[in-house]
């Protein structure tokens, strides 16, 4: 564990920054000392790797909030887009010294502004944003999220992993047999009532996240059993194909 104070020493951020984070909901520490000093573990301090990777990126703090708190957010995927956008910024600022290093050398006579061009970064950041944040289900989610203490909110995501770990028992049948598929139709129902419709479509792209070998196969994992995620992704993909 770390207290604020070492977190802004590791980071560069000052505590009221961190305090701030805390506020917005942004970056919640993990726990807090016996004299109220917040604390942050390894998870935390992983967690706020991945925000200053999109303020690098000029996210806005409540865009960054948005994309993390959707439900369908995978860190792996996130840091795919973040590296990509990183090497565009790269090249744009590559760009950018090799025009001014000319401007010096010739003088005004270059009229190059190809370096300038954000277009191709702004197009990539605006898709990256609508994966996570800007469509339908998010913002059903919003709504039918919102009031919710985090205790009621802790108490949905266990029983939502309490469904995988009873397709964990289930793991050695076959993915469209009786059982598994009961299971699958179980969960479908279960975030179609307190996240957001969930299509058979939306259902299936869960299907892949869970299995793809990020976070989510490794909560799912942990909870449920070794190879309980990409069990739970044979099944879902069983149950869209009926």
């Amino acid at each position: 564990m770390m207290t604020v104070h070492e977190v802004s020493e590791l980071t560069g951020l000052t505590v009221r920054t961190l305090q701030y984070y805390d506020r917005i909901g942004l970056l919640r520490p993990d726990s807090y000392s016996e004299a109220g000093y917040r604390l942050y573990d390894r998870e935390s301090l992983e967690k706020l790797q991945q925000i200053l990777l999109f303020r690098e990126l000029e996210f806005p703090l409540d865009e960054i909030k948005k994309i993390m708190d959707s439900p369908g957010f995978d860190r792996d995927v996130a840091l795919t887009q973040q590296i990509e956008l990183l090497r565009m910024k790269k090249d744009r600022i590559s760009g950018l010294i090799e025009l001014a290093e000319r401007i010096k050398t010739m003088g005004v006579n270059d009229m190059s502004f190809k370096a300038f061009d954000r277009k191709k970064m702004d197009e990539y950041k605006k898709r990256a944003k609508e994966t996570w944040g800007d469509t339908a289900a998010y913002k059903e989610y919003e709504k039918k999220s919102e009031g919710r203490s985090d205790t009621e909110q802790a108490g949905i995501n266990a029983r939502l992993m309490g469904i995988f770990c009873e397709m964990g028992k289930v793991k050695d049948e076959d993915p469209a047999s009786e059982a598994p598929q009961a299971l699958v139709k179980k969960l479908q129902d279960f975030i179609t009532a307190h996240f957001y419709n969930c299509t058979d479509e939306i259902l299936s792209g869960l299907g892949k996240m869970y299995g793809s070998g990020g976070e989510f196969t490794k909560n799912i994992d942990e909870a449920a059993g070794e190879g309980t995620a990409v069990f739970a992704e044979k099944a879902i993909e069983a149950y869209v194909k009926k």
